[in-house]
């Protein structure tokens, strides 16, 4: 299964402070062990939320958009990885051994797959996916 980890944003992350030298090097020495592994998928830092835009989208009219910053750091996400794991419980056991300290909190969520729509996946619509994840591939 795929799955994605959220990793929650802080005061810190959204004033852009910018990680150490030593979290660098084991940040990257976890990912390095993922993508040995074959978990590692993608993965990426974000930017704090003021340099980003929120859309919200009402029942009638044009969406707003809200400039960020955010007020709720807490429900901000600072960074994600997508990995491909045999089940929920693997992606745990990888997260216990990150580099993450105290007062860090991450968020774990299966992706859907095609399988999970059954029925409301025509063939049509599965030709259409298919076809953009080759496009999305060969742009790699």
């Amino acid at each position: 299964m795929r799955c994605m980890v959220f990793v929650k944003g802080n005061k810190e992350s959204e004033a852009g402070a910018l990680p150490s030298t030593e979290i660098l090097a084991a940040m990257g020495k976890f990912n390095e062990e993922l993508v040995k592994a074959g978990v590692m998928l993608a993965g990426e830092g974000l930017k704090p939320s003021s340099a980003g835009k929120r859309v919200s989208f009402a029942a009638v009219g044009k969406p707003t958009i809200t400039d960020g910053p955010f007020a709720e750091t807490k429900e901000l996400v600072a960074g994600f990885w997508i990995w491909q794991v045999r089940n929920i419980e693997e992606a745990v056991e990888w997260l216990k051994r990150s580099p993450f300290g105290p007062g860090a909190e991450l968020d774990i969520r299966p992706i859907f797959e095609a399988a999970d729509f059954a029925a409301n996946l025509t063939p049509e619509i599965k030709e259409r996916e298919e076809r953009l994840r080759n496009q999305i591939a060969a742009k790699k």
